[in-house]
């Protein structure tokens, strides 16, 4: 059976988050479900309902934070993939325990109250996973 219970968000860095949202409301007619400064990541996410999962837009808060750094060597566009799990801490030992790099060695609380942990991009085919338990 899959860990991976369905994609609950396609993740894309921004370096401005009222443009972004203004472009998916006026272009596609998504409304912003859910909008939060997430201070120990250092970012300000909105997330757009599309059918039972998200687009996220991500803008970083400060200088230092991973989607700054993303943004400044990377540009504008896809950061990560989001993935429902029913046990982030089971999906992570999984990960683990088949030699894969991660970001978080333990789960941790995420945006309206998830438990996230990032699968790095360098054993997952250049995509940063990020892992969601609801």
């Amino acid at each position: 059976m899959s860990e991976l219970t369905e994609i609950d968000h396609v993740a894309i860095a921004v370096l401005d988050l009222d443009a972004a949202i203004a472009y998916y409301e006026q272009t596609f007619g998504c409304t912003v479900a859910h909008r939060e400064i997430v201070e120990k990541d250092g970012v300000e996410e909105a997330l757009l309902a599309v059918a039972d999962s998200y687009v996220q837009l991500l803008t970083p808060t400060r200088d230092d934070s991973p989607v700054a750094k993303y943004l400044a060597n990377q540009g504008e566009g896809l950061h990560h993939v989001g993935y429902r799990v029913a046990d982030c801490a089971a999906a992570l030992d999984r990960v683990k325990a088949a030699g894969h790099r991660v970001i978080d060695e333990v789960p941790r609380p995420g945006s309206r109250g998830t438990t996230v942990a990032f699968v790095h991009p360098k054993t997952a085919f250049g995509t940063l996973i990020e892992l969601v338990q609801e």
